[in-house]
């Protein structure tokens, strides 16, 4: 009697979560807790100065699907411009609301898919200039911690640097989902670290893109084991997804 009425709750739950209203009544939730969150934690953020440098300059922010949550408030602090981009699913439509109220446009799509308009509309508005684009290269469907290739052509094309970041918390809770999402709890101390800039020369051949992807997977995955190591033993999977990542709980 529980699980059905469960998988009722669910359903209406997804039902109503496909309203823009709702999507905008939970951004705005979203919002508030985010900035509470941030403001109530102490901050070890290092590389600050690279963030502030490409604020408003042609740069390529990527951070891995389950490490957005406290990155919101220092873009919107530090005054980046820019655009993110989401999936256009559901749950990408109700995230992209939030970025908008931090002040990060939205291009729908997936960089990972390598859709043809996903890469014109990044390429246009970096060759724009005064434009950042942000990033997640293992989402929307993983593998977890995985470095898809999206991100290097938007910096072969446009010569615009890539830019690792990267946080964790003293007071983590990593959902039970595929990317092991770390929501902060109130009262943390949020360490965060901006990589160094890394750009990819427009006469860079594709077969050569390897050893760049997995040189800045990497370097991201160090930066994320690294920041965790400081307050917690649990240690994220990669190449997890939400299939796989269904039927392991099963199997569990």
């Amino acid at each position: 009697m529980k699980k059905a009425l469960k998988k009722r709750f669910r359903r209406f739950f997804r039902f109503l979560y496909g309203w823009g209203v709702i999507q905008w009544i939970l951004a705005l939730v979203y919002y508030v807790l985010i900035w509470f969150v941030y403001f109530t934690s102490k901050k070890e953020i290092t590389g600050l100065s690279i963030l502030k440098k490409y604020a408003r300059k042609p740069a390529i922010f990527v951070f891995w699907h389950g490490r957005t949550m406290m990155l919101s408030p220092v873009i919107a602090l530090n005054r980046v411009r820019g655009y993110a981009i989401a999936d256009s699913k559901k749950d990408g439509r109700a995230i992209a609301k939030m970025e908008k109220l931090f002040g990060l446009k939205t291009i729908y799509g997936s960089s990972a898919g390598g859709g043809v308009s996903v890469l014109r509309k990044g390429v246009e508005a970096l060759r724009r200039g005064g434009n950042c684009l942000a990033l997640s290269p293992d989402g929307p469907d993983g593998p977890s911690m995985r470095f898809h290739d999206g991100a290097l052509y938007f910096a072969k094309m446009t010569g615009a640097p890539i830019i690792p970041v990267c946080y964790s918390s003293s007071r983590p809770w990593f959902q039970n989902r595929w990317d092991r999402y770390l929501l902060t709890k109130p009262f943390s101390i949020i360490a965060g670290t901006v990589g160094k800039p890394i750009f990819i020369d427009k006469k860079t051949k594709i077969e050569d893109f390897e050893k760049i992807r997995k040189n800045l997977e990497d370097i991201m995955v160090k930066q994320a084991y690294d920041l965790d190591k400081k307050f917690t033993k649990f240690r994220v999977e990669q190449d997890l997804t939400p299939d796989n990542f269904k039927d392991k709980a099963v199997m569990l």
